[in-house]
């Protein structure tokens, strides 16, 4: 931090104009010191590492969508060309306007990956009165594990319940979301309305799913920053066991053919950028890749396996891969706001005392990460690693080393632009959450103590903290 920026910060005044922003730049835990101080002495961080530079604090429609500063011409190039890709509806072939983007199905979701992750932020559950979950994936499997370790898919349906098929290949079904409604009281006496998702399936065009089908309703998580988050170092992630008692995932590396840890989806079941993106184009879209060259057919789907006989070997290419990695690699997280205001600084102390930053782990370091940014801090509030959340939030199904309660903690930088520029309002994995509030007290298992304490505290404060909150 430079010394204007620390005297603006210690005089509670807002950063002096051309100054970078007060991006996540404060770390607090003495355990989280002591842990980046041990890793610096094994030379595994450098061991006075510098706070990264993001992009400007400028609010608008666009928030989610501006690259990290210091990208080289190459890199800014395919950012470009990626965020084409995102925002591109992918049609049915053969196509002889636009063949480099055809093969869309013969079963897909959505047409386009912005269609769910609005404006780079995150998808919209239904509303109270329930409805097709539209911004959400319904994950299916059977009890036990595949070959590699992860969770054995549908024997017709899949590992994903598609709504939607290309004319002929009739839609699998669709997922439909309910809501029992209720109130949890605070500790003062205030009520706050909460709803619980009871999640259905209808139409379904090949059959039932059958008693021992597991479902987990997925919503669609922002994707800014997630480039910087796969730049931290393994042994990094793993020293935030000691910690914050989490644990790893440890998934299946398609591409290397191997086990590795799993840092990107709701249970941290991706290990890398690449193969969630392609993963993604392959489940949501039916778009084919040299990671996922298959069509997204089972076996008893006859007429989805005769669609994709006329469809191209690979649909996506290894340049709009690539693309499209380096766009997603190369967002930046929205810079903090308000940092230096009384009440967010009360709120923010307020966090770590509940015991949310022992989660919710503030600052991280990086690996090697562009000229500007090896080595650098980040403040994403994550550990990267799976928790208990109690039965409450159990999905009832596991992946890889993932039961059915566990979670990945997920990354609070850009929360408070929630919902502000057009993206979903919601919270938690399945959106049941509709503020910061519900969300909180949903919390269960290891963050259950948390939780009871944000129940018993003041007004006041819980005003802080969500203000706190907000400003990340």
């Amino acid at each position: 931090m430079s010394d204007a920026r620390r005297r603006a910060a210690t005089q509670g005044q807002a950063t002096p104009p051309g100054s970078l922003p007060n991006f996540f730049f404060r770390a607090r835990s003495t355990r989280l010191a002591l842990a980046f101080a041990l890793l610096a002495a094994l030379g595994a961080v450098p061991a006075q590492a510098q706070d990264a530079p993001y992009a400007n604090g400028t609010l608008d429609g666009e928030a989610l969508n501006r690259p990290i500063p210091g990208l080289n011409d190459a890199r800014k190039k395919n950012f470009r060309a990626g965020s084409g890709l995102f925002r591109q509806a992918w049609v049915i072939g053969p196509s002889l306007d636009h063949p480099e983007f055809e093969g869309l199905g013969p079963l897909y979701n959505r047409l386009s990956c912005i269609a769910c992750h609005v404006k780079n932020g995150r998808g919209a559950a239904p509303g109270d009165e329930g409805g097709p979950a539209r911004a959400t994936v319904l994950r299916l499997s059977l009890p036990g594990a595949d070959p590699n370790g992860g969770p054995p898919p549908h024997p017709v349906y899949g590992g994903q319940l598609n709504p939607e098929g290309v004319p002929g290949v009739p839609g699998e079904g669709r997922a439909i979301v309910a809501y029992e409604m209720f109130e949890t009281t605070l500790g003062d006496g205030v009520k706050i309305p909460m709803r619980r998702p009871r999640l259905s399936v209808e139409n379904l065009a090949y059959g039932p799913l059958g008693t021992e089908t597991r479902m987990s309703a997925r919503l669609a998580p922002p994707v800014s920053g997630l480039g910087l988050l796969e730049a931290v170092p393994e042994e990094i992630i793993l020293a935030g066991q000691e910690v914050s008692g989490g644990r790893p995932n440890y998934v299946h590396d398609v591409a290397r053919g191997a086990r590795a840890l799993g840092r990107f989806g709701l249970k941290a079941n991706q290990p890398s950028l690449e193969q969630q993106i392609a993963s993604a184009f392959a489940e949501d879209i039916g778009i084919s890749s040299r990671l996922y060259p298959g069509d997204n057919c089972s076996t008893a789907e006859t007429l989805c396996q005769e669609a994709a006989k006329t469809g191209k070997p690979l649909e996506l290419t290894d340049a709009q891969l690539n693309a499209t990695l380096e766009y997603v690699r190369g967002l930046a997280p929205p810079a903090r706001r308000d940092a230096a205001e009384a009440r967010v600084k009360q709120g923010e102390a307020l966090f770590s005392a509940l015991g949310c930053a022992n989660c919710h782990r503030e600052t991280l370091t990086l690996g090697t990460f562009a000229p500007a940014l090896s080595g650098a801090q980040i403040h994403p509030y994550t550990d990267l690693l799976l928790h208990d959340m109690g039965a409450d939030l159990a999905d009832g199904r596991e992946d890889y080393l993932a039961g059915p309660r566990d979670w990945r903690t997920p990354p609070l930088w850009g929360l408070g632009l929630v919902g502000k520029f057009g993206d979903g309002a919601n919270y938690l994995h399945d959106g049941r959450a509709r503020t910061l509030t519900e969300a909180i007290l949903w919390h269960g298992g290891e963050a259950q103590p948390a939780s009871q304490a944000f129940r018993a505290i003041s007004g006041p404060e819980r005003a802080a903290l969500l203000a706190f909150l907000s400003s990340l």
